[in-house]
């Protein structure tokens, strides 16, 4: 599978990425259950694994890091990614009395430890501030993220959901880059294809990656939305033998902005699947087919 190289550097990420958020909710949560997750998607050439401290209530990244405790030979295998600054009441945090962000320089290197000792790593691939922090210091924070570089600890850093105010703010405390802005793209949800979120990005050099591409499963139920992308969907399946999953994904693959998908499934059967996205071919015609009937309009 191809990889792509993360803007101003060294970091590289495989061109889907698995989305691990609901490892925690899988009926399964056994190492060897997981370890069978991880093998399938690295023999698809899926190499990069997308995280948060938050996933599966603070679970998610303790589960998968078995799997690296009992075999060290899967880290050089990977990228992990992590994510961090949402905080969440939880019964493991029973002090905490609302949802909150903290980007604060102890929160994101406690942040980072702990993941760290989760994973069983001593560094991450690629650290995102979650959410944009409306209390954000933005010099303290800037600082924090060029200090876990500077040590080591993160090879590159980038944010999530950011608009191009925020992060040209906290840009503009970092001597390091940001690389990446992890958004909401689907077919479902288009925003940013029209109000100038994805071409900031690539005006700025930064790499986008897609979070919930198969729109967190609308794809899947009956609506007025997915009955107009219906017979689209099945001419293309027909053509191509594939499935709407893998269609949805190669939709946002066929853009030049090169993003890159976070997918996420807990069954195998699927999980075998998910890199025949890469092997369909959607011309410009029928990227925007897709994009019309998903929206219910033309484009103007």
């Amino acid at each position: 599978m191809q990889m792509v190289q993360l803007s101003q550097s060294d970091v590289q990420l495989s061109r889907l990425v698995y989305g691990v958020w609901r490892l925690a909710d899988a009926a399964n949560l056994s190492t060897a259950h997981v370890r069978e997750k991880i093998d399938l998607c690295l023999d698809q050439g899926i190499t990069s694994f997308d995280h948060a401290d938050i996933y599966g209530d603070y679970e998610c990244e303790r589960l998968f890091g078995k799997a690296l405790e009992q075999d060290a030979s899967l880290r050089s295998k990977m990228q992990l990614i992590s994510k961090c600054d949402i905080v969440i009441p939880s019964d493991k945090f029973p002090q905490r009395q609302v949802k909150y962000y903290d980007t604060s320089a102890v929160y994101i290197q406690n942040s980072v430890e702990q993941s760290l000792k989760n994973l069983h790593t001593d560094y991450l691939d690629l650290l995102l501030i979650h959410r944009p922090d409306p209390f954000m210091d933005a010099a303290e924070t800037g600082k924090a993220l060029d200090a876990i570089i500077d040590s080591g600890k993160v090879r590159a850093v980038g944010i999530s959901n950011f608009e191009v105010w925020d992060w040209r703010l906290l840009q503009s405390h970092m001597k390091h880059p940001l690389v990446v802005n992890q958004i909401e793209m689907s077919l479902l949800n288009q925003s940013a294809f029209t109000n100038g979120n994805l071409s900031a990005i690539q005006l700025d050099d930064l790499t986008p990656m897609a979070w919930s591409p198969l729109a967190g499963g609308a794809l899947f139920q009956q609506s007025a939305e997915t009955a107009r992308l219906a017979p689209i969907f099945d001419r293309i399946c027909q053509q191509q033998n594939c499935s709407i999953d893998q269609v949805a994904v190669a939709w946002l693959l066929a853009h030049p902005a090169n993003i890159l998908p976070i997918v996420g499934t807990n069954h195998p059967d699927r999980i075998k699947t998910l890199s025949k996205a890469m092997d369909i071919q959607l011309d410009r015609e029928t990227w925007f087919e897709l994009l019309t009937a998903a929206a219910g309009h033309e484009v103007p």
